[in-house]
């Protein structure tokens, strides 16, 4: 008797690329413009142009290729053409076993402060007659998050586990028996890419408080105040996922022989043969918080100017929010599972008086579980983003769990 028992086990894991970026922006300081106390006839201008420009751009790129073939055998044993004696076939558990994991892809984004805190005061007064006074201010702030995956991943398994195909042919004298031991096959796939979370805001709610004052000039004087006030948030995640897994497993028992025998019981006794395969595949979400908390408001006053004065207070204020969440998923499973103990045959074989030949298979079964979770998106200005360590161990599971459950509230 021979009996051989082998377990291949490969693991594939991938880590995660995990691109955090926190971007702590300081707050604005009070400001303050004044022109006052200027001659008859003077001409005073005050041209101030404030941007602040925050850009944030994070790509990966994931092409991933998984090639495994695993295979254990007992099988395939012969004892023909014996003559005399007992003719057995024993054969132990034939197990293969295949994990692949891929976690691929992953960006945060903190933007800490949308840089719009601050007071701004603009003060033209006591000036003389006939002046020309001017105070033009631009103030923009300009917040850019650009986010994007691709991820190209290809899992391709084929795994046998074999304890059939024995034979027993044309023995002589004595019983004839084959057993053979379980087959089993365990294939475990799992894939998770393409996640992005950005959080822009944390400003404190103030705002920019805008105060502009004319008053108390001359005669015939020409006064102007110029306000552009804008503020802009963009947001663009982006995820692309292009996942194929292609399956084979077999497990088989059967396919044994035992035939022309002469003398004695002629019997086959095949093992379970379990095939199981399970396929989990989470890509694409996108999760934004997007709250400056920034507040446009102001205080203007003409007034106290001289005769036949020109006094003019222009604000243009605009605020503009702009988030583009998209996902494309391609994921295509294919997959063959097998499990055999059939195909055994005894014939021709010449035994005892009021004997029979017996064939007893074992079990055969075949579990597939294909789970696909893909396009996600979350947005808003109360988002609670979930915690993502700043490590290569990105918790997919957590991700796909924290928002399953705020769906669901």
């Amino acid at each position: 008797m021979n009996t051989i028992s082998r377990k291949l086990t490969t693991a594939i894991a991938t880590s995660a690329i995990l691109l955090q970026m926190t971007v702590p922006l300081v707050a604005a300081a009070d400001t303050t413009y004044t022109v006052s106390g200027n001659g008859a006839s003077s001409e005073n201008k005050i041209d101030v142009e404030n941007n602040n420009d925050t850009v944030v751009k994070q790509t990966n790129t994931s092409n991933v290729t998984n090639n495994v073939s695993g295979s254990a055998s007992t099988g395939g044993n012969d004892a023909n053409y014996n003559t005399g004696g007992d003719v057995a076939i024993l054969t132990g558990d034939a197990k293969s076993s295949v994990s692949v994991s891929n976690e691929l892809n992953s960006n945060r984004a903190d933007v800490e402060s949308c840089d719009c805190d601050g007071d701004v005061k603009l003060n033209i007064s006591g000036n003389g007659a006939y002046s020309d006074n001017k105070v033009d201010l631009d103030k923009t702030n300009n917040t850019e998050v650009f986010q994007t995956n691709n991820a190209y991943v290809k899992n391709n398994v084929s795994t046998d586990a074999k304890t059939g195909g024995n034979d027993a042919n044309g023995n002589t004298g004595g019983d004839v028996y084959v057993q053979t031991g379980n087959a089993k096959t365990n294939v475990d796939v799992s894939t998770a890419a393409n996640a992005n979370v950005a959080n822009v805001g944390g400003g404190t709610g103030h705002g920019n408080d805008v105060e502009a004052v004319i008053s108390g000039n001359g005669a015939y004087s020409e006064s102007d105040i110029y306000l552009d006030l804008i503020r802009e948030v963009s947001l663009v995640q982006d995820n692309d996922a292009n996942v194929t897994n292609d399956i084979d497993a077999d497990a088989t028992t059967g396919w044994n022989d035992a035939n022309y025998n002469t003398g004695g019981d002629v019997a086959i006794k095949t093992g379970k043969a379990v095939a199981s395969v399970a396929v989990d595949n989470m890509v694409n979400f996108n999760a934004a918080d997007l709250d400056c908390g920034c507040a446009l408001e102001g205080k203007y006053a003409i007034n106290g100017n001289g005769y036949d004065s020109d006094n003019k207070i222009d604000q243009d204020a605009s605020d503009v929010l702009e988030a583009f969440q998209e996902n494309e998923d391609k994921t295509w499973n294919d997959i063959n599972a097998d499990a055999k103990t059939g195909k055994n045959e005894i014939k021709k074989s010449t035994g005892e008086a009021n004997s029979d030949p017996v064939i007893i298979t074992g079990d055969a079964h075949q579990d597939v579980t294909v789970d696909n979770a893909s396009n996600m998106n979350v947005f808003g200005s109360d988002v609670h983003l979930p915690e993502v360590d700043v490590d290569f161990d990105f918790d997919f599971s957590s991700l796909w769990i924290w928002f399953t459950h705020n769906q669901s509230n």
